[in-house]
C-alpha cells in the first residue's frame, strides 16, 4: 500500500474513533449531524480556556446557560423574590412585592441611586449612590440595608467573571475603577478618553467586556485580566448615545442599545470592526435576555414599547405597547421567566409585562426617577453584576 494511503486510513480511523467516542449523551441532537461530520471542530469548544479563575463554561453555544427557570443557587434559594428599584429623584429603593404588585418598603439611601447590582457571590445586593459618593448594601435575606460604603461616583457597578474585582463605572470620573469585590478597595483606577462610561458586558471567556461610552458615542473594549482598555471606537451615527449591552448566548456578538439612534448595534466583540445596526424604537435603552436564551427584550423608553428579538432569526418578531404609554427604561426577567420588569424613568412607576403575550400586567407607583431595577433573586451561579447579569 502507498505511504499516502496508509496515511489516509489511519486518519479515518482516528476520526471514526473520535466520532464514537462523542455520539452518546450529548444535549444537543439538532447538532449532531454537523457534529458527526466534523468531530475535531465539535471537541474545540469544550477546550475554551476562560479567564484564570473563572467558574468553567457551562455550554460554549450558550453562555446563558446557568438562568433556566427556577435554576437557583443554594446561596438564593431561601431568598424571598423582590423587585427593588432606585429611585433617583427621591433617593429611595421601593421594594415591591412580585405576588401583589404592591410596594411593601420604602428604604431611604443616598444621594441619586442609580442602580441595584447583585455582587458576585449573590449574596448583597449594591444600591449605586452616584452623587452620594457611596454603596449601600442591602442584604436580600433580610431586606434590610447596611452602612454606606464610600465609593466615588458609581454610576454603574460590574464584577469580573473571576470574582476578584468589582469595576467601578465612574462617568463622571472618566474612569473605570476596579476594586476589591468585597471591600471595594481601589486596585486600579483605568482612566478612559471617552465620556460617560455607562453598560458592559463580558465575552464567553470573560477575557474582555464591551463598554458603551453614553456622552461620546463610542465602544470600548477592555482587557479584563490586564486592566487595560485595548480598542476604542466611535459609533456610525451622529449623536449617538450608547446604553446597555448585552452579548449573545452564543458569545458570537455583543447588542448595544442606543437612545438616540432608536434602535441597537451588533457588533462582533472578538475583531471589534464596526458594527450594523438593527433599528428597534424610540429611545432603545435596556436590553434582557429570556430564560431560554431565545430573544431579547428591548426597552423603547421613548415611545412605551418593548421590542423582541429573535437570535436565531436574527431579527424582530414583536413589539408589545404599553397602554397609555410610558416610559419603560431597566429592568430585569423574573425567577419563572414569565414576567419582564421595567422601570418607568419619566413616570415614577415600574411595569410588570408578561413575556409570553406581552400584556401589562400591573402598573405600579414609585418614586421619582425609577431606574435601574433589580429583579431578586435571578437564577445563575455567579452575578456580572448591572441590574442581573448571570451566569
Amino acid at each position: 500500500m502507498h505511504p499516502t494511503t496508509v496515511t489516509r486510513v489511519l486518519i479515518a480511523g482516528a476520526a471514526l474513533a473520535v466520532l464514537a467516542g462523542c455520539s452518546s449523551g450529548s444535549p444537543h441532537r439538532k447538532d449532531e449531524g454537523t457534529a458527526s461530520k466534523t468531530p475535531v471542530q465539535r471537541a474545540q469548544p469544550q477546550a475554551l480556556q476562560g479567564l484564570p479563575g473563572m467558574p468553567p463554561v457551562l455550554d460554549p453555544k450558550d453562555v446563558y446557560a446557568a438562568d433556566r427557570p427556577g435554576q437557583l443557587s443554594p446561596v438564593v434559594k431561601d431568598f424571598p423574590s423582590r423587585v427593588y428599584v432606585p429611585n433617583t429623584n427621591s433617593d429611595t429603593v421601593s421594594v415591591i412585592d412580585p405576588k401583589t404588585y404592591k410596594v411593601m418598603e420604602t428604604i431611604r439611601v443616598g444621594r441619586q441611586p442609580q442602580h441595584v447590582v447583585p455582587s458576585w457571590d449573590l449574596k448583597t445586593l449594591w444600591v449605586n449612590n452616584d452623587l452620594g459618593n457611596s454603596l449601600t448594601p442591602i442584604d436580600p435575606r433580610t431586606g434590610e440595608a447596611g452602612e454606606p460604603v464610600a465609593v466615588h461616583d458609581p454610576y454603574n457597578l460590574y464584577f469580573t467573571p473571576d470574582g476578584k474585582y468589582a469595576v467601578v463605572m465612574a462617568s463622571k470620573d472618566r474612569q473605570l475603577v476596579f476594586r476589591d469585590a468585597h471591600t471595594m478597595k481601589v486596585k486600579k483606577a483605568v482612566p478612559v478618553s471617552c465620556y460617560g462610561v455607562n453598560h458592559a458586558d463580558f465575552s464567553l471567556d470573560g477575557r474582555y467586556f464591551i463598554v458603551s461610552c453614553e456622552f461620546s458615542g463610542e465602544l470600548l473594549k477592555v482587557d479584563t485580566e490586564k486592566m487595560k482598555v485595548i480598542g476604542r471606537q466611535k459609533l456610525p451615527h451622529r449623536g449617538a448615545m450608547p446604553q446597555d449591552v448585552k452579548v449573545s448566548p452564543d458569545g458570537k456578538r455583543f447588542y448595544i442599545a442606543d437612545m438616540v439612534a432608536d434602535g441597537m448595534w451588533i457588533l462582533d466583540g472578538d475583531t471589534f470592526a464596526e458594527p450594523s445596526f438593527l433599528p428597534t424604537g424610540k429611545g432603545a435603552h435596556g436590553l434582557y435576555v429570556s430564560r431560554d436564551s431565545r430573544e431579547m427584550y428591548i426597552s423603547n423608553r421613548g415611545e412605551g414599547t418593548i421590542s423582541v428579538f429573535d437570535f436565531k432569526e436574527n431579527r424582530l418578531t414583536k413589539k408589545w405597547r404599553l397602554p397609555n404609554g410610558g416610559s419603560p427604561d431597566m429592568g430585569g426577567v423574573s425567577a419563572d421567566g414569565k414576567v419582564l420588569w421595567l422601570s418607568g424613568r419619566y413616570n415614577s412607576e415600574v411595569y410588570a409585562i408578561d413575556t409570553k403575550t406581552g400584556r401589562q400586567l400591573a402598573r405600579i407607583r414609585v418614586g421619582s426617577g425609577p431606574h435601574g431595577l433589580a429583579v431578586y433573586p435571578q437564577p445563575g451561579r455567579y452575578s456580572l453584576g448591572h441590574t442581573g447579569v448571570f451566569r
